[in-house]
């Protein structure tokens, strides 16, 4: 690796010197851009240092590209793994190096199912030109927002006069007092438990009593009179059963008869408010029972619930799907329900505010309301009992679906203190934090001992110019085009791009579409004319469930990776994307979709892609690697692919790397589809989470 000085993240240079550095390198980069072929990929790959990197980055992708993390999406690979991918096609020997500014002028890299959108971002950093394809149109117009330029002052400005305006209309109801001082302040968050009833009364059921653990001192809730202080021991009222109960206590002790959910109420009415947590200015952090002033603010905003005009409420109803099912399973048939009164306010307020907004304000302002609705609906729970977590929130998809707590967290989205979930935290993260590090990427080193420093590219920038045709897209650098739609049917030319870099659904992993109904209802009201926002969720690239037979997984894909064939250059072209899975018909379909559309693979390296404690393979013998797949229509692996007498299940790295073997050799044979699937099936001898 050549040497690019580190230096710290908070130690930034000015503004004028960031212009010309990435001028005057600019400049260097333009000069005699070549149309060779740069064939590294083919032949070798940098497996450890992607490793090194990858395992730290794992564990916070949203601090390595915070650009990148403006609104919520699924199952995002790391940035430097792609990062390295692209490196691999730089021409020039020098800007391959992973902390060397550029080295794609001159390129058009593509990715059809851009998800994320970690390929675009990280192709646009070295000077590519992109386009960037999903049938979902959150994908879109996160790219959008996040790479289009934008002042960060004039950002701050605009945010702080919409917030401010939110604020001056609902602040108070997510208003109470302090016990010590009677100071109104502001509400950080309200903890809610779950109303439920046996044959003979009614009870509210949350996780714990212990709400917050501060040193040796514990803030605990009283079962019997609902009080909260940090006495030891609960006083209980003789001969008389708790009206709060834990998720341990299963049955009543009285009637025997298990404790039931109100399914017949709306989800919303199904919770009881039992504390409030508050920071009074003079007394600090405190817990409070809710009083009557509490409750009448609750009671103002439900009165005013049914007045709040969202438009047809047809176009909230839960369809059935593999993640939304849950909520049907629960009686939740509308995605208004899983809200209170006061989040449905601010989310009515937010939309009416909107409509004075236009362009990339109005695109950053509507993508931030949109995704605090992860931190802000009765689906959160609360995990701020914990010592190192004190009021941290349990967000909507923490488990990549839908769950359902005894104790839910109300969030105050308008607190005017930066606080988990609020507004004002997801700008500095989000929009604030991200637009700094696009000026000025800063990427991790790690040495032979394990030392990380920081390293600025001067140079680069995670932002470009957007363009709508393949015309404008050649005539300049760092453009890129947002295609909405079926990557079935893309409009490119035939044999115009230089690579395809993609990170296809694993199978039936992760129903990202279906997870992003949440969201797309209200995106629809709140970014009403930036997106086409119904589609065809059938359509998507995932299968719902593992099939011997032909799904729509295999369908989809056979049909876009025939497409890509179509745009990619002859002889020079490549496409290289990631995969894992341990079904046997994953492995199938994604070969059998390959070989249909005529590729060949080239080579295939393994690279550490999940840390064990990852929210979706956890408690799971996960897989913690991807295969890194090079393939093309016209080209010859370095050696001939050789079956594997077996494949072992027991050691994720192995595993990959014999799935990457296999496939080569079934791509490079004459076996049918049906011989194809009982080959994996032969070799992989089921899952081991089974």
């Amino acid at each position: 690796m050549s040497e690019y000085a580190p230096d710290s993240e908070t130690n930034l240079p000015h503004a004028g010197f960031i212009r010309e550095s990435r001028q005057m390198i600019l400049d260097e980069l333009t000069c005699g851009s070549s149309s060779e072929y740069s064939s590294s990929i083919d032949y070798n790959f940098p497996e450890q240092f992607v490793d090194d990197l990858s395992r730290q980055e794992v564990f916070n992708k949203h601090l390595f590209r915070p650009n990148t993390y403006l609104h919520k999406w699924w199952a995002r690979r790391c940035g430097s793994t792609f990062r390295t991918i692209l490196k691999q096609f730089a021409l020039d020997a020098g800007r391959s190096d992973y902390y060397a500014p550029g080295g794609l002028e001159g390129k058009t890299v593509l990715d059809p199912m851009m998800g994320g959108g970690t390929t675009l971002h990280e192709a646009i950093r070295l000077g590519a030109n992109v386009i960037g394809a999903d049938i979902d149109p959150i994908p879109i117009i996160q790219a959008r927002a996040s790479l289009s330029p934008a002042r960060l002052p004039d950002l701050r400005a605009v945010f702080d006069s919409f917030f401010a305006d939110l604020y001056g209309s609902l602040g108070h109801y997510y208003q109470t007092e302090c016990p010590t001082c009677s100071r109104t302040t502001d509400i950080q968050y309200t903890l809610h438990g779950m109303r439920k009833k046996c044959a003979c009364r009614g009870v509210v059921q949350i996780d714990q009593y212990a709400l917050r653990h501060e040193g040796e001192r514990q803030i605990r809730i009283n079962p019997y009179d609902l009080t909260i202080s940090d006495r030891q021991t609960i006083g209980c009222a003789r001969d008389n059963l708790p009206g709060l109960i834990t998720k341990a206590d299963k049955q009543c002790p009285a009637c025997g008869h298990k404790y039931a959910e109100l399914l017949d109420l709306p989800f919303y009415l199904r919770y009881e408010p039992i504390a409030i947590v508050a920071v009074c200015a003079e007394h600090g952090t405190f817990f409070r029972s809710p009083g009557e002033t509490d409750r009448a603010r609750i009671n103002q905003a439900d009165a005013q619930r049914h007045e709040l005009d969202f438009g047809t409420l047809s176009d909230f109803a839960v369809d059935d799907g593999p993640k939304s099912g849950d909520l049907l399973r629960h009686n939740i048939n509308s995605y208004l329900d899983v809200f209170s009164s006061r989040q449905l306010l601010y989310l009515h307020q937010a939309i009416q505010q909107l409509r004075d907004y236009t362009g990339i304000n109005k695109l950053n302002l509507g993508m931030l309301v949109s995704t605090s609705l992860e931190f802000n609906s009765m689906l959160c729970g609360y995990k701020g009992w914990y010592k190192r977590r004190p009021g941290a929130i349990r967000h909507v998809f923490a488990l990549h679906a839908y769950s359902f707590q005894y104790t839910a967290l109300e969030n105050n989205p308008l607190n005017p203190r930066k606080s988990s979930g609020n507004l004002q935290l997801l700008f500095h993260d989000r929009i604030e934090r991200g637009r700094k590090w696009a000026a000025l990427p800063i990427e991790r080193r790690i040495d032979e001992n394990g030392n990380k420093t920081l390293v600025k590219i001067p140079g680069e920038t995670d932002n470009g110019v957007e363009v709508f045709n393949q015309a404008e897209l050649s005539e300049g650098q760092r453009r890129f085009r947002l295609i909405q739609g079926d990557s079935q049917r893309l409009p490119i030319d035939s044999h115009s791009i230089d690579m395809v870099v993609t990170d296809p659904p694993y199978y039936d992993s992760v129903q990202y579409g279906n997870l992003a109904a949440f969201f797309r209802v209200w995106l629809t009201r709140l970014l009403p004319d930036e997106a086409e926002w119904r589609y065809d969720e059938t359509r998507s690239a995932v299968a719902v469930k593992a099939t011997d037979g032909v799904s729509s997984f295999m369908t989809a894909l056979t049909g876009i990776f025939a497409e890509c064939r179509r745009v990619l250059k002859r002889d020079s072209g490549r496409m290289v994307f990631t995969f894992h899975h341990w079904d046997a018909g994953a492995w199938a379909e994604l070969t059998i979709a390959l070989k249909d559309a005529g590729f060949r693979l080239i080579n295939a390296y393994v690279v550490y892609s999940e840390h064990p404690i990852s929210v979706h393979i956890r408690n799971l013998k996960s897989i913690r690697h991807d295969s890194v797949l090079v393939l093309a229509v016209d080209g010859t692996p370095p050696a001939p692919w050789a079956p594997p007498a077996d494949i072992d299940t027991s050691d994720s790295e192995t595993f990959c790397r014999q799935c990457g073997a296999t496939l080569g050799w079934l791509l490079d044979s004459k076996l049918a589809p049906s011989e194809i699937r009982a080959a994996w099936k032969n070799l992989i001898k089921g899952n081991p989470n089974d």
